[in-house]
């Protein structure tokens, strides 16, 4: 039984994420505009951050979008195909849920956010302007 499952989510994610892949680039949002300056500032800052996801996940789409809305050069890091990134996130997270956002502080320190919501609630609470 569980092997059925899974073959109906495969099936599910190959039929539809193309889909799903064509109404992101579709509805993509414009990005914030900012100063040269202060572009390469928020640069700076989020060389910290990295995204764990999916490509075809729903949640992470809609982070992958407050991403671009925000401007934000996040590193984003396939852990579906990718066996190193899914072994990350297992190690430094404990499991393999996604969207999952990597915080590394100043002194090294890490923190994980997962959540889409909460990911887009701290971009938006670090990034977002006025």
């Amino acid at each position: 039984m569980k092997t059925l499952v899974r073959l109906f989510f495969k099936t599910l994610r190959l039929v539809l994420g193309p889909f799903m892949q064509l109404w992101e680039i579709i509805s993509r949002p414009k990005g914030t505009v900012r100063a040269p300056a202060l572009q390469a500032e928020v640069d700076k800052q989020c060389v910290s951050l990295a995204l764990y996801q999916f490509t075809t996940c729903p949640f992470c789409i809609k982070v992958r979008q407050e991403m671009r809305r925000l401007s934000l050069n996040i590193e984003r890091r396939d852990a579906q195909k990718d066996a190193k990134n899914r072994a990350d996130l297992i190690a430094g997270f404990g499991q393999p849920k996604v969207p999952c956002l990597k915080i590394t502080d100043s002194a090294g320190n890490i923190q994980w956010l997962v959540e889409s919501g909460e990911i887009i609630a701290y971009l938006r609470g670090r990034f977002a302007i006025g």
